[in-house]
């Protein structure tokens, strides 16, 4: 039989071969408006680090050194932009000092125009040098957003202003906050973030996480209030390009009402359009809104607007005081305000609702049900039944020979377990063909992994039902292929479950799904090499004690058995440790 060394490296090596989420190669063009790291987590307050410059003033051709310096941090992203308007784009561009720590990036049309890091080596000190370009604004800013790691990061940290000769005096602040962010004056502007306030009891909310409060948290929110014969809806969340929601009489996007708010050439454009299927959205020329108001600032998108409980002018519109599955979905925006495929799952409310009857304050899940199970049955078969059934079959042939209903008890634990993995990979299998109707297009690389997986773990129980006796000549044929087999079936069935956690339809949240993972595959590899090496010095015990051959084959059995408390304890160990794992991403899969 070859070295178990070679199975885990071939798997670490298939399941690290796997791209991870992130930025730590500085390619965040997404966040070049906001200067916010898509991390999913709120920016710090207090700023630790500063931007310094070697001149004060500029004229247009000049190369000003810029300067970020501070406590020890991973990422970054510097720009520069008009003092008078902190909201517009990138001005000038920039000169890298040392590429190994730095890249250029283009922002908007401007090419060069920022600067961020290029690994997560760590770093105290950037320097760059800025171009201000001709037709330069009069006073310029540097902004630099700083990530200290995943979790912790400042956002638009202010350095100094730097103006031309003879400049006028510049009186608009230059105070990065929420309230104080230079905007494009809307028809209507919204002064302050949404809140939470009266939510379940004077108006219909959804939210996503549960009770978060949109004025104090990036988070998704949807309200509806009835004031007569109109509804004032409010909507509110982090992105770069748009919030939409709409109404549906099912769970599938398609023939729904749907209402948009856009961002284009930094203002926000409130829209609505009818979903006719899996198709961009064809927006209404017209669609009788009122009240309509907008707020954009440090990557949150608000938009406010009211409209009639009844549109019969617009057959599109849903009337409002019917019952509906509320969709809520965000993504990117091109030029021209054309939306693209939304960033993720929408977030869909588990029943159908009327909103303006009794108020309610509700989440929903931006992954279907029968996906939940699926990756719940898949976890639950390849982390679990199928591990602990490969250590039994490996470890315990010695320590359980006492039989159980005619065969070694071993046996029957390993045969129970493996058949379980078959029943649980089986039902969870056909789930998603349930769900879609038929094969995806969309899931990449999965499903094809997935069918694979499934036919080798249909194809194990029916060749060892034509297992030869123990002592036939083509047994050791049998062992070979029947290892080869199973070891190929988990190590493909680790990375597609890899792959499946970060599909749109699941998207557990990242990084923490990859480090979990990889905790599981060193909990098991280090469970398997801590029982190798048991058995390995049970082997030599008993080559000290006989150096005789065919003493030592015997004596084996009872070296191995006299290590029966041993292996027991670490079974026992180890089957805490998977059920701990499984558990974990149970309940990860549940929270979504």
């Amino acid at each position: 039989m070859a070295s178990p060394g070679l199975v885990y490296i071939l798997w670490i090596f298939a399941f690290l071969s796997v791209p991870v989420a992130g930025y730590p190669n500085g390619k965040v063009k997404e966040a070049c408006s906001s200067m916010i790291p898509l991390h999913g987590h709120s920016p710090q307050s207090s700023p630790k680090h500063t931007i310094s410059l070697n001149e004060s003033e500029f004229r247009p051709g000049d190369h000003i050194k810029v300067s970020l310096s501070g406590p020890v941090f991973e990422g970054f992203l510097i720009q520069a932009r008009n003092a008078e308007n902190l909201a517009g784009p990138a001005v000038g561009s920039f000169i890298l000092v040392d590429e190994r720590i730095s890249q250029l990036l283009t922002c908007g049309r401007v090419k060069s125009s920022a600067v961020s890091h290029t690994s997560k080596s760590k770093k105290k000190h950037v320097e760059v040098y800025w171009v201000a370009p001709t037709g330069a604004p009069e006073h310029v800013q540097y902004l630099a957003t700083v990530v200290e790691k995943y979790s912790i990061f400042w956002t638009k940290i202010p350095g100094p202003v730097i103006s031309q000769p003879n400049a006028s005096l510049l009186t608009t602040t230059t105070s990065i906050t929420p309230e104080t962010l230079p905007t494009s004056q809307p028809v209507s502007h919204l002064t302050k973030f949404f809140n939470a306030s009266g939510c379940g009891s004077t108006k219909f909310c959804i939210r996503n996480p549960p009770k978060c409060d949109p004025g104090t948290a990036y988070c998704f929110f949807l309200s509806f209030k009835q004031n007569n014969h109109t509804v004032l809806i409010e909507m509110s969340g982090p992105s770069e390009g748009y919030l939409a929601f709409a109404l549906s009489h099912d769970q599938w996007m398609g023939d729904d009402d749907a209402y948009l708010c856009i961002k284009e050439d930094h203002r926000i454009n409130v829209n609505t359009a009818y979903l006719s299927g899996r198709t961009p959205p064809v927006l209404d020329s017209e669609n009788g809104l009122e009240d309509i108001s907008w707020r954009m600032a440090d990557g949150i998108i608000q938009c406010s607007f009211r409209r009639s409980l009844r549109l019969p002018a617009y057959k599109a519109r849903f009337n409002l005081d019917g019952s509906y599955y509320i969709f809520l979905a965000d993504g990117e925006a091109s030029e021209g305000g054309l939306i693209r495929k939304h960033h993720h799952q929408p977030l869909i409310t588990n029943g159908m609702y009327n909103v303006i009857g009794s108020p309610k304050d509700i989440g929903g899940s931006r992954s279907p049900l029968l996906l939940k199970v699926h990756a719940s049955l898949m976890f639950a078969a390849w982390m679990t039944t199928v591990s602990i059934g490969v250590i039994v079959a490996r470890f315990f042939k010695p320590v359980w020979p006492y039989s159980l209903f005619g065969k070694e008890t071993w046996f029957q634990v390993h045969r129970m377990l493996m058949l379980t993995t078959v029943l649980l990979t089986s039902i969870a299998f056909v789930l998603p063909f349930i769900y879609r109707g038929g094969w995806s297009e969309q899931a990449g690389f999965h499903p094809y992994l997935g069918c694979t997986v499934m036919t080798l773990a249909i194809f194990q129980p029916l060749m060892a039902g034509f297992r030869p006796p123990p002592h036939a000549p083509r047994r050791h044929v049998f062992n070979w292929i029947h290892w080869s087999t199973g070891t190929t079936a988990r190590i493909l069935a680790v990375v597609t479950m890899f792959l499946g956690m970060d599909l749109p339809a699941l998207n557990l949240p990242d990084p923490w799904d990859t480090y979990a993972m990889i905790g599981f595959v060193a909990w098991h590899v280090g469970i398997d090499v801590l029982l190798e090496i048991h058995s390995y010095c049970l082997i030599r015990k008993v080559e000290v004690i006989d150096d005789d051959r065919i003493q030592i084959l015997q004596s084996l059995t009872s070296a191995e058995a006299e290590g029966r408390t041993f292996k027991q304890v670490v079974l026992t160990i180890y089957i805490c440790g998977n059920a701990a794992f499984l558990i974990t991403f149970l309940r990860a899969i549940h929270q979504l």
